[in-house]
């Protein structure tokens, strides 16, 4: 078997441990927005951040706005008796020159009908340009698109 080192992603272990901080960092973020904490989802964004998703006419920017959104979604979720589960997956990461992530992952979204059957709501992609704020990752700009829409 024939192996080619332009194929291979950065195979060190201190990329090893980048990634495997990006994948928890995503875990806990999406499991933020799930469980409806949308101050504490939306504090996982720099003060400035933007994030552009087709469902929404325009992109939001800054926190505030971020946690506004979120809130938004959470309460139409509960009122048609839903709950959402984000997964992020696949995601390809690389350093930036100034020490920047860029992040590509796929994303599932899948809806349950409380009581009811769950399927797949939604397939995404998701790039993200990550940064470090006092030591720990937080998303600069997110930009949504999805597979359902050309």
């Amino acid at each position: 078997m024939t192996t080619h080192a332009a194929a291979r992603p950065q195979a060190t272990s201190a990329f090893a441990v980048l990634y495997a901080e990006v994948q928890q960092f995503y875990a806990q973020q999406m499991q933020l927005l799930d469980q409806g904490a949308c101050d504490e989802w939306a504090a996982t964004f720099t003060e400035a951040a933007t994030f552009d998703v087709p469902t929404l006419p325009e992109p939001v920017a800054g926190r505030a706005g971020l946690a506004e959104a979120a809130r938004r979604t959470a309460a139409q979720l509960a009122e048609s008796g839903t709950r959402h589960r984000h997964f992020m997956g696949m995601s390809h990461v690389e350093e930036q020159p100034d020490g920047s992530l860029s992040v590509r992952s796929y994303t599932t979204v899948y809806a349950s009908r409380l009581g009811g059957e769950s399927r797949v709501h939604r397939v995404c992609v998701c790039d993200d340009g990550l940064v470090r704020v006092d030591g720990a990752l937080q998303v600069a700009t997110r930009r949504v698109s999805r597979d359902d829409l050309a």
